[in-house]
């Protein structure tokens, strides 16, 4: 179950991470906070190149690096939190998120999300 869990995960990075290149940029767009010091589309581009490093890893990493990996995806899913906030916070239309109530209800996915990478890896070292 937690192997199945694990590849469902990084599939869904992958795919999302080729959107941030492609056909999803200007809505990844709407998610970056305003006080990151880079032009948003460089950031949607570099963290779309991250998803996709993360989640062949996820796919691919033999089982002595799982937990390394799933705690740097966990920690990935963590730093773009702020940017869920941000896009709360302003009111900001993207992926279909056009009211407060589902702005607002998707920042409750994100620590789904963190638990999922650390759960299918067997979480970091004690």
């Amino acid at each position: 179950m937690r192997r199945a869990a694990k590849v469902l995960l990084g599939l869904a990075l992958v795919g999302a991470g080729i959107s941030h290149l492609t056909v999803a940029r200007r809505e990844f767009q709407a998610q970056v906070p305003a006080a990151i010091p880079m032009d948003a589309d460089d950031v949607v581009v570099w963290s779309g190149v991250a998803e996709i490093a993360l989640g062949s890893a996820l796919v691919l990493a033999p089982a002595r690096a799982e937990r390394t990996v799933g705690t740097v995806a966990a920690g990935f899913f963590t730093a773009i939190f702020p940017g869920n906030v941000e896009q709360f916070a302003d009111g900001r239309d993207g992926f279909g998120l056009d009211t407060d109530g589902k702005r607002f209800a998707r920042l409750f996915f994100q620590p789904v999300l963190i638990a999922w990478a650390l759960w299918s890896t067997h979480g970091p070292r004690r």
